[in-house]
């Protein structure tokens, strides 16, 4: 954030951020990516309250001010620093591999933001993303129309992956020869849920009762192939029967082939850390309100979507950093509680104010306490669809 050559690449016009203002860019940076969920003023006024030396809230700069301020500032700005967060930490990353692959769920999610009649931003819009279940970071994310497919979302975001060493995690919403045909000319590997419906294969092996087969799907159809530039080629996949603790029958596909090194036993609790991927989206939607955009133009929606996912990101690393009971299989971090915890000073760290860096390591055990505690095959049925419990669009709390 203190780089000037990072400022001349996130400034949208010439003279951002160049005069000497109270609210500068870092200033900036760090407030959104605190994780803004109260009202703008409020939040000003809490960050330069923790700049201050008395630490109580102080009226710095108006919300108008800030308003005014962002305009110039590209959504690239926490793009970077998502990628950065990332690179640092790679070593983290690396000790929660699955049999030597990186577990990666991808999943879109439909978001209604708040929006006024005459203003720019429309309501409803779609947040697609890759994620990480075992350190429980958001590698990828990306705005999209609500009119868009999900898997055209998927197409677009598969440079992220990288070949031979990531393991792509996805939901029935995107089979289908053409994508397992992408996906295997990309070498990138996969594990699917599919159902019996388009595939006789996939009928004739849930029919079969056998624990796996491996199978050879038709090559993707004329139109597909010249469409995603794909060669027509038949793809060989392996199939696999996992049966849930509730005794429900799922059939996955996958493009790992060995069974040696990946016994068909361990893929039903891999295809279940898919499901950390929703738990992230209700982070971001019901814990960090991100439905309630803090402006009334698609930018805001930009900046707002890529700092909360930097802040989902840094409250993570911050709750497992240093704790002595990561390695726990017993419990899981209370990432809510972290929230909450680290959110008041959270801007201000990313400011280096020595106060706040010594109150965050006074925090550190408290979080590392509030560990949630896992109680094997219990599960939640999803109920019937009907009316959210959360409020509605902008309500945020005060």
């Amino acid at each position: 954030m203190f780089d000037p050559a990072l400022a001349e690449r996130v400034r949208l016009s010439p003279t951002a951020f160049t005069r000497n203002r109270t609210l500068t860019l870092p200033r900036m940076a760090a407030l959104m990516m605190s994780g803004m969920c109260a009202s703008v003023q409020a939040e000003l006024d809490g960050l330069f309250g923790e700049l201050g030396e008395r630490g109580v809230r102080t009226r710095g700069v108006s919300a108008q001010a800030f308003s005014k301020a962002r305009r110039g500032l590209s959504a690239e700005l926490f793009e970077r620093a998502r990628a950065r967060l990332i690179e640092l930490a790679q070593p983290h990353i690396d000790s929660m591999r699955w049999n030597g692959l990186r577990p990666v769920a991808a999943d879109g999610t439909r978001l209604r933001v708040a929006t006024r009649q005459g203003h720019a931003l429309r309501a409803d819009h779609y947040a697609f993303a890759l994620f990480l279940p075992g350190p429980e970071l958001t590698l990828h994310a990306a705005l999209h129309p609500a009119d868009g497919a999900e898997r055209q979302m998927l197409f677009e975001a598969l440079d992220v992956l990288q070949p031979h060493t990531d393991l792509l995690l996805l939901d029935r919403g995107y089979i289908g020869n053409m994508m397992v045909a992408a996906l295997a000319q990309r070498e990138i590997h996969f594990c699917l849920r599919v159902d019996t419906r388009g595939w006789k294969c996939v009928s004739a092996f849930a029919r079969s009762g056998q624990a796996e087969q491996v199978v050879t799907l038709g090559a993707p159809n004329e139109e597909d192939a010249r469409d995603y530039e794909l060669a027509r080629t038949p793809t060989t996949v392996r199939l696999i029967r996992d049966v849930t603790p509730s005794g429900r029958v799922r059939v996955l596909m996958t493009s790992l082939l060995e069974r040696e090194r990946y016994p068909a036993s361990a893929f039903g609790a891999l295809y279940h850390q898919r499901w950390r991927i929703e738990e992230a989206f209700k982070r971001l939607k019901h814990r960090l309100r991100l439905e309630a955009v803090t402006g009334l133009d698609y930018l805001a929606l930009q900046q707002d979507f890529g700092a909360k996912t930097v802040a989902d990101n840094l409250c993570t690393l911050l709750n497992d950093l240093d704790d002595p009971a990561k390695d726990d299989h017993t419990s899981h971090p209370n990432r809510l509680y972290a929230l909450g915890a680290l959110k008041p000073i959270l801007g201000a760290c990313l400011l280096r104010i020595e106060r706040c860096l010594n109150r965050l390591a006074d925090l550190m055990p408290a979080i590392h306490g509030a560990r949630c505690r896992i109680q094997p095959s219990r599960s939640y049925p999803r109920p019937p669809r009907k009316a959210k419990p959360h409020l509605h669009l902008a309500y945020k709390v005060a």
